[in-house]
């Protein structure tokens, strides 16, 4: 799936952005989301319709953050920087790096690099109070995989040696997000096209399926006050590889946004089953944070 179209229009944004000179903050508290584990902004597992950064339609706003998941037999760390331009175009750059901590895949290391982009098509969360209709984003992940350390004594070095059909592949999803601001409520719903397998970690498709699939993720969230935001996520999963009997992602979290500078966000995460070598469901601690304007 291509999605040069997509960058080619980021660009032409992005030189009409900069034009306006200095960012303005103009969006309110929380309104760019946080950033999501593959970079884009949303919620911690699921990407919204809302573009990141607090730069209004006549200005830019940028983040970088950095993730970790511990569960009991896994850790999940990703750093990344976003760009939100003219909100209605977004660029992100994502670096995960998975590790195992519990035998025999303690020696486990996989990392992968996550280009994204979205694109705002409808619609406005914020300004659209008197409307029912949601605002409306497509966006593209392109993934790479950078192979597998810590399994050259089983040989292997990469994931197509796990049945993985690719090392690199490319979501593409389209989400709707409906911010109720007398009700303090949001909700998104997302609808991924994908092939990935653990979000690319263990690559993409496999021996029990190589096609696109399209899985739902959805997110609400309530804001207790105006910097403290609690919700709930839930992420449907392909089961692609016999090696990994992948299941679904949930959620409960709670963001912070002291200031419209740094916002912090704590969950408690399943992420499911994660290879068949240590075949527990695994859940934990999440913790993220971001900086940005």
């Amino acid at each position: 799936m291509r999605v040069g179209g997509l960058f080619l229009a980021a660009s032409l944004t992005a030189g009409t952005a900069y034009a306006q000179g200095r960012p303005d903050l103009g969006k309110l508290t929380a309104t760019g989301g946080v950033s999501q584990l593959e970079g884009a902004g949303g919620g911690g597992l699921t990407p919204w319709a809302l573009i990141t950064g607090y730069g209004s339609r006549d200005s830019w706003g940028a983040n970088a953050h950095y993730t970790g998941v511990r569960t009991q037999d896994y850790t999940l760390d990703t750093a990344g920087v976003a760009l939100g331009l003219a909100d209605r175009i977004e660029l992100s750059l994502a670096r995960q790096h998975f590790k195992g901590s519990l035998a025999p895949l303690n020696q486990l290391s996989i990392k992968q690099d996550i280009l994204g982009v979205k694109v705002k098509l409808a619609g406005d969360a914020v300004y659209g109070q008197d409307s029912l209709t949601p605002q409306i984003a497509v966006g593209a992940m392109y993934k790479r995989n950078k192979g597998v350390g810590g399994l050259g004594a089983l040989g292997v070095t990469n994931v197509t040696q796990l049945g993985a059909k690719d090392d690199s592949g490319t979501d593409v999803y389209v989400a709707a997000t409906k911010l109720l601001l007398q009700q303090s409520l949001l909700l998104n719903g997302t609808v991924r096209a994908t092939r990935a397998n653990q979000m690319g970690l263990l690559g993409f498709g496999g021996d029990k399926g190589d096609s696109y699939k399209a899985m739902l993720e959805v997110s609400a969230a309530y804001m207790i006050d105006r910097q403290l935001v609690a919700g709930v996520e839930y992420r449907r999963k392909p089961h692609n590889l016999g090696v990994d009997n992948e299941k679904a992602y949930y959620d409960v979290f709670v963001a912070w946004f002291p200031s419209k500078h740094v916002s912090v966000t704590a969950a408690y995460a399943v992420l499911g089953d994660i290879t068949v070598f240590n075949p527990t469901r695994q859940r934990g601690a999440y913790l993220s944070v971001q900086t940005g304007f």
